[in-house]
This record gives C-alpha cells, sequence and structure tokens, in this order.
C-alpha cells in the first residue's frame, strides 16, 4: 500500500516545479521542422537551426529603449523612399533552407521574396548586443558569420556596453569592410544611402525620457 501512494506521489505537481510534461507536446531537440517552428505560439524569442531550437535571452527596458528608437527612425527614412519595409522582432527571418534568426530590427527590400509567411532573407539587419555571455557571442561573432553567410547586405551591432555601433558591410561573401562608430560620431548605411544616426542619440535611447 505505501509503495502505491509513494508512486501516485511522485506525479501530483507541486508549486514551485518546472512544468516538465510541457515539453512532452513538442518535438525532441533535432527533430523539429521549420513548420513546427512557424507554428509555435507567440512567447520568448526562439531561433531555429536544422532541427534544433533555441530560446533566446529576455530583453530588458533599455534594450528595447535602443530598438524602438532605431526602429522609428529606419522605418521613416524607408516609408519616404517607398521602397521596402522594415519591422521589429518577433518575426522570424528565413537565412536558408532550416536556418531562421529574429533580428532585432529587420529591413527587407521590396523585391524580396518571402517564406512561409516570413521575409526570405534580408537587406539589412540589426541586433543590439544581449547583456549575457551567450548572448553577446552570439550576436557578435556567430550572427555575423550567420548573416553573411545568408547575403545580408548589412549587419549593424548597437553595443551599448561599449557605446559602439559597428556597421558590417558585405563584401565578396562576407563582412570585408567593417565600421565602428563611437560617442560623438555619426553612423552611416552604405546599403541605405541618406541613413545616419548619431551614436550618442542611440545610445542615450536606453535612459528613456
Amino acid at each position: 500500500m505505501s509503495k502505491v501512494v509513494a508512486e501516485s506521489a511522485v506525479d501530483v505537481p507541486e508549486a514551485g516545479e518546472p512544468v516538465w510534461r510541457i515539453a512532452l507536446f513538442f518535438p525532441e531537440q533535432g527533430g523539429w521542422t521549420e513548420s513546427d517552428y512557424l507554428n509555435l505560439d507567440g512567447g520568448p524569442l526562439v531561433e531555429f537551426e536544422s532541427g534544433v531550437v533555441e530560446v533566446l535571452d529576455l530583453p530588458t527596458k533599455e534594450h528595447q529603449r535602443i530598438v524602438q528608437f532605431l526602429f522609428v527612425l529606419l522605418r521613416a527614412f524607408v516609408s519616404a523612399q517607398c521602397h521596402g519595409e522594415v519591422f521589429v522582432a518577433p518575426l522570424p527571418v528565413r537565412l536558408s533552407p532550416g536556418k531562421f534568426r529574429e533580428p532585432d530590427i529587420i529591413y527587407v527590400d521590396a523585391d524580396r521574396g518571402e517564406y512561409k509567411g516570413v521575409p526570405d532573407g534580408a537587406d539589412l539587419v540589426v541586433e543590439v548586443v544581449s547583456p549575457s555571455a551567450d548572448g553577446r557571442r552570439r550576436d557578435t561573432q556567430t550572427k555575423v558569420t550567420e548573416y553573411a553567410a545568408a547575403g545580408i547586405s548589412e549587419y549593424w551591432i548597437i553595443d551599448a556596453e561599449m557605446e559602439t555601433i559597428t556597421i558590417n558591410k558585405l563584401v565578396n561573401h562576407s563582412y570585408d569592410a567593417v565600421l565602428s562608430f563611437r560617442r560623438g560620431e555619426i553612423a552611416k548605411s552604405q546599403r541605405l544611402p541618406g541613413f545616419e544616426v548619431r551614436v550618442d542619440d542611440v545610445l542615450n535611447s536606453a535612459a528613456g525620457c
């Protein structure tokens, strides 16, 4: 009798425990398909590669203020040109078959196609560096290689900790042209001639009003 009670007690959820059984509703790592990934309900930002999903760090208020500040500026500029669109995360971008990322800000040319309702590649992306060690490595190293391989013309990295804006420009399938801008300087896009921002304004936007 006591043995039966003990075994049953193991199945009784207790406050404070992770909801492990929810994981059973999803495929195992390595077994995800593109459709599984694209059909995920809203929640934390999730990226996808070769059957594996990666849950990203939740953004801070400072992170979101910088993203919103740049998004408003870039959207206004692109709208005035009447050529292309600007989006803000969460929105997957298909880099290649089986690989999706969710940049903080995405510019897509009007001629760019779609894949199952999401951009099939991009023409300019912006990432605000995440504060964690994994996030920093992903934004400043991993994605540099991935976005170049995907043919994204320009990759902006906003690094609030280092107080820099780095613009990676695609040359011969890699980001061989790299420009770094600091406080007191103006970061200028080559992919979108005429679009420029003061580094001080971008970094100061993190503090809010």
